[in-house]
């Protein structure tokens, strides 16, 4: 079989890219096989185009990723940093003739201070791992994705990840302190601090947080640290009416409670978790919200929390007994995306948030939502911080149902806006929202962002297709 020209001029430019790539790095590290690197070209998010590698790299130290973004820069090669993709909007898919740049190999912790109360970490440490290490220490990492067991800090900085405990303790861009990133042409920067204050010139280290990759490889990050806080207590309390629910979310934080964690999940989803785990969670419920206090004497905040859900119509409000039962609440609200995923064989995983004030509005829109486009669509939300996850399940065999599913969760993300909100709270752009960032930052907010790319990579190699 003779090639075409084109052909022998992609295997062509291929080859002298792995020879240069083993330059610097072991034959170990450098992956061809296409039916390997074909593994490494998406996320787990739904309706997200994605390329075909030319090679996966693995590297394990800071200069070895030097050597591949100085090589992919004289070759002018698209280069696509991944974590552990658990990502939900495209943000780590390969393009075409790319180099994936997987950190995951990279996973040492470095230190742990218990004194500063920070910790120095390679990109490639999973999320739950550091949360334990630092907790042989006294310590505590907030920041809790749904995947915290499977997903890295580097992808979690990307994206500038939530997760439950966001109420009381933040998102992942407050615990992120300092930064060593690897820009494009392979030059090393340091960003940030490891003291408690500072604030020497710009902050480019909230710069590249959120930023999937597009300005810089991030290879060692400072993380700051909490004192490990008491084991939480979980109340659950059943809604009559998703409204209900989000009355009782408002007189809350209007109240000046701080709960540790205060998550949603509407009739859907609790059926949906049932069917998948069989956990007897009441099924007569139309909302059912879940709050915790991890303060020294948890039962009296649960106490107080609850009577403010009964002024708000709550027909039952049940305190856990122990950490065993509160545990056990955790686990059916972490499992909510994977069950809701079964009801129909594919998931959109929207995550709009607005101010909580609105949190009432954006629900009772998407159960219109659902009604005009008849599909399922659960919702589980991080309440106490308006950010919510309406999941449309649709059958991906189906095209009709697919069309619907796409124009469903375009129109979730209007309403978030009209709402006041924004169309991402903790997943990102990525490829999924990049029309929609535009219509939320509006032109000049958009020409600035990419200013801004245009000076940290000229050649616009890094992530290509992402964001704008």
């Amino acid at each position: 079989m003779i090639m075409s020209r084109m052909e022998a001029s992609h295997d062509e430019t291929t080859g002298l890219l792995v020879d240069r790539l083993l330059g610097g790095l072991p034959a170990e590290a450098v992956l061809t096989d296409p039916d390997v690197t074909a593994s490494y070209a998406h996320d787990m998010a739904s309706f997200c185009p994605a390329g075909t590698p030319a090679v996966v790299v693995l590297p394990r130290t800071v200069e070895q990723v030097q050597h591949v973004l100085r090589t992919a820069s004289a070759l002018r090669v698209p280069v696509v940093p991944q974590g552990a993709r658990t990502g939900l909007s495209g943000a780590a898919n390969a393009s075409d003739g790319c180099v994936v740049l997987s950190l995951t190999k990279m996973d040492r912790v470095l230190e742990i201070s218990p004194v500063d109360r920070i910790a120095v970490v390679e990109p490639g440490v999973v999320n739950a791992d550091l949360a334990r290490a630092v907790a042989e220490h006294g310590l505590y990492y907030p920041p809790d994705p749904s995947s915290w067991e499977t997903c890295t800090i580097g992808g979690n900085i990307g994206t500038a990840s939530g997760g439950l405990c966001c109420v009381k303790y933040g998102v992942t861009a407050e615990y992120v302190l300092g930064l060593d990133v690897v820009l494009a042409d392979g030059r090393l920067m340091s960003t940030g601090r490891r003291t408690a204050k500072g604030v020497a010139g710009y902050d480019l280290t909230r710069l590249f947080v959120g930023s999937e990759g597009s300005l810089g490889v991030v290879v060692r990050a400072v993380l700051g640290l909490r004192p490990k806080p008491p084991r939480q207590l979980v109340l659950a309390a059943e809604f009559a009416s998703g409204a209900a629910a989000c009355d009782a979310v408002c007189r809350i934080m209007a109240g000046g409670h701080v709960p540790s964690l205060l998550e949603l999940m509407d009739r859907t989803t609790v059926r949906a978790v049932n069917d998948l785990a069989h956990m007897g969670l009441p099924e007569t419920t139309e909302a059912l919200l879940l709050a915790a206090f991890d303060t020294p004497d948890p039962a009296a905040d649960l106490a107080a929390l609850g009577a403010l859900c009964e002024a708000a119509g709550a027909t039952e409000v049940v305190p856990a007994d122990d950490a065993a039962e509160s545990e056990l609440l955790l686990k059916a609200r972490r499992l909510s995306l994977t069950a809701l995923e079964a009801v129909r064989g594919a998931t959109m995983i929207d995550d709009v948030c607005v101010p909580r004030s609105r949190l009432g509005d954006l629900i009772d829109g998407v159960a219109g939502i659902a009604e005009k486009y008849q599909l399922t669509i659960g919702v589980v939300a991080h309440a106490g911080d308006g950010n919510t996850h309406p999941t449309v399940c649709f059958d991906a065999a189906d095209p009709g149902e697919s069309r619907r599913a796409r124009e469903s969760f375009d129109e979730i993300m209007a309403l978030g806006l009209e709402l006041g909100g924004t169309i991402t709270g903790e997943h990102g752009v990525g490829v999924l929202k990049k029309e929609w960032l535009a219509r939320e930052i509006g032109p000049v907010g958009l020409e600035m962002q990419r200013a801004v790319k245009q000076v940290f990579d000229p050649l616009g190699i890094l992530n290509p297709g992402k964001l704008f």
